[in-house]
């Protein structure tokens, strides 16, 4: 059997990978193990490995690396003890192929090793494009030291091919998340009131922001003009908050998240809510407001309309419900007016129907990919 390592660092790729581990897990030929590591061991961030394990998986070993600091040193300094402790964790499971999903400094660190170890990789998403991040120029960086290509939609197929990958090993799967959402129970508004603890409003929305890292020394002050723009919308809507990730500055962020809360009883903020919580949000709130990949991905899905702020997923493919404004107070209520008026009824998510994990899963049980080269040739 094949030793398919999955690294996570969180709930931003945990929701992705999961049905796709589901089935390495069920399958004959492949052996499922999982490294946990970065925001799944912090309780400042929820603790989330533990959410692995109550999805019935094994985590075969945890890695430390979070600082808790909130500064780009911090964030450098993180991805050096995640190199140390992900070098141990490859030498005692030896893996045939390291599985990553995105784009965060945590799978950076999880590549470089692998590279370094000859231990070849598997990347699902590369070729996409978030402008307004360094997570950008990581994600292109995994491509160059993957051997698999597992992308999401056609612009991103084409990119990963000017990057000199082998068309070969370049795969359009479609994202492996909407199959998750498919399999979700989804539960009425009075169950999600009570799991929430939470009363819904008239008009309700989830908003989650997270830094924008190469505009590093405005988020605080974007965050705040946003705010005074959510704050206008009045006391009958209701503002369900998840809290920012562990980017240098999500803390400071985090600080403004609870501010606002305390100061707003239509408003209430989760560290970390989980897929089944977040997807039945979704379905049963009006809009989706914020900076995150999840508007693009996910959220059209539910034919539910999308307010991207800013420029962090600059450049991603998008659906027509997705409607971009600036850092702006009055451009941002009047976004959120018009998501709230827009008809989503038949829309089409450019990143796919689902099934993508069972594609996933079929070609890494049917691939020789201990036959792939670990010497990669550019293909111009």
């Amino acid at each position: 059997m094949m030793k398919i390592c999955v690294v996570t660092g969180g709930r931003m790729d945990y929701g992705h990978l999961y049905k796709v581990m589901k089935l390495i897990d069920s399958s004959s030929h492949l052996e499922l193990q999982i490294i946990a590591t970065c925001m799944h061991l912090s309780p400042e961030f929820g603790l989330t490995y533990s959410k692995i394990e109550e999805d019935g998986f094994k985590v075969n070993k945890k890695v430390e690396c979070l600082l808790s600091s909130d500064t780009s040193a911090s964030v450098a300094k993180s991805v050096g003890l995640a190199c140390i402790g992900l070098a141990d964790a490859y030498i005692d499971l030896n893996p045939d192929l390291i599985l990553l999903m995105g784009d965060r400094y945590e799978l950076l660190a999880a590549a470089q090793v692998a590279l370094i170890m000859r231990i070849r990789i598997a990347h699902i998403s590369g070729g996409d494009t978030t402008e307004g991040a360094y997570d950008e120029a990581i994600r292109h960086s995994i491509t160059k030291m993957s051997h698999l290509h597992f992308v999401t939609n056609i612009d991103a197929h084409k990119r990963v091919k000017q990057l000199g990958e082998n068309p070969k090993y370049i795969f359009n799967v479609g994202s492996p998340t909407i199959d998750y959402i498919n399999e979700t129970k989804m539960i009425s508004k009075k169950e999600l009131e009570k799991k929430l603890d939470f009363n819904l409003k008239r008009v309700n929305i989830i908003f989650t922001y997270h830094p924008v890292t190469l505009n590093n020394n405005k988020n605080k002050e974007d965050l705040i003009t946003i705010f005074d723009a959510l704050a206008e919308l009045g006391d009958d809507t209701g503002i369900l908050i998840t809290k920012s990730n562990a980017d240098d500055g999500g803390r400071i962020l985090n600080q403004e998240i609870d501010k606002f809360t305390s100061k707003n009883k239509n408003a209430k903020a989760f560290d970390a809510l989980g897929q089944f919580l977040y997807y039945n949000c979704i379905n049963n709130f009006d809009c989706v407001v914020g900076n995150s990949s999840s508007g693009l991905f996910e959220v059209p899905t539910f034919n539910k309309p999308t307010v991207n702020i800013g420029d962090r997923q600059k450049g991603r493919m998008r659906s027509k419900s997705v409607i971009d404004c600036g850092i702006d107070r009055k451009e941002i209520v009047l976004a959120i007016k018009k998501a709230l008026n827009m008809d989503c009824s038949n829309l089409i998510n450019p990143y796919g129907n689902g099934e993508s994990s069972k594609k996933i899963v079929s070609l890494l049980e049917n691939i020789d990919f201990k036959k792939i080269s670990l010497q990669k040739k550019f293909y111009s």
